[in-house]
């Protein structure tokens, strides 16, 4: 298991050598890219400039593991969510040609008029869409547990049942709809069957990151943790600290 950051927040407003430069020094490893940031990765670049963030990647210590896009489709209009994945679409080009291992996606809520099993199948018909589309690319697509409701996760395990494809997998969020009764242990066994990436946020907040993390190690997790916390007046700084106290979090007694 491995430490590596999202440009949002923190890290939004570094260009591109700025982003890969600072993370070498403060020891992360790798990064998703949030669409509209600084970076300036986005799929309106041409074949030359992604061949030239391929290379900057491959000189760098820093994986570039992911795009965060902002698309979703629990709209219920069919031109709306098909408008989501031809967007989507775009980031699976942009990560089959920059070497980026997946893209993020989202739901937002459930659409307003529509049964929850409605849009949840409404969602999984995209994402088959998206995981066919990604098989032929070698990119995989990374659902968000997100939005209002929909980050509940039985929710996410419904639709990961009705979505049913090797190329789709869960993001973790690290919500606080994931603790119960103290313990992130249960939806944690409920979704970890589809976890192919894990965002973490504040690491004091009072989560159970401690048993996060011995989950995940248990559970032989061996993706990225990534670092998606609230902006910083010493950005450098706090990336230092957060990865120590990774680190500790991280810890196993037993080793």
């Amino acid at each position: 298991m491995m430490l590596g950051a999202v440009t949002y927040n923190i890290c939004k407003d570094w260009d591109l050598e700025a982003l890969i430069t600072k993370l070498e020094e403060a020891r992360f490893e790798a990064v998703e890219l949030r669409t509209t940031h600084k970076h300036g990765v986005e799929p309106s670049l041409d074949a030359a400039a992604r061949r030239a963030v391929a290379q900057r990647f491959a000189r760098s210590k820093v994986r570039l593991l992911s795009y965060g896009s902002t698309c979703e489709f629990h709209s219920p209009d069919p031109a709306i969510r098909a408008k989501n994945v031809a967007e989507a679409k775009t980031f699976i080009d942009l990560a089959h040609d920059t070497g980026a291992w997946g893209v993020k996606v989202r739901p937002n809520g459930f659409a307003p008029g529509l049964t929850k099993e409605q849009t949840l199948q409404n969602i999984a018909g995209c994402l088959k869409e998206l995981g066919e589309y990604g098989q032929g690319k070698g990119v995989e697509t990374w659902v968000e547990v997100h939005g209002r409701e929909t980050a509940e996760p039985p929710h996410m395990a419904a639709l990961m049942k009705l979505t049913n494809h090797p190329q789709v997998g869960l993001c973790w969020n690290s919500n606080p709809q994931d603790v119960v009764n103290g313990s992130v242990k249960p939806y944690f066994e409920l979704l970890r069957p589809w976890i192919k990436n894990v965002h973490i946020n504040e690491l004091v907040s009072g989560y159970p990151y401690r048993e996060l993390f011995a989950l995940l190690r248990a559970s032989k997790y061996e993706r990225y943790t990534l670092c998606e916390a609230q902006e910083s007046k010493e950005p450098e700084r706090f990336l230092r600290w957060y990865r120590a106290l990774w680190m500790e979090l991280n810890r196993n007694p037993t080793a």
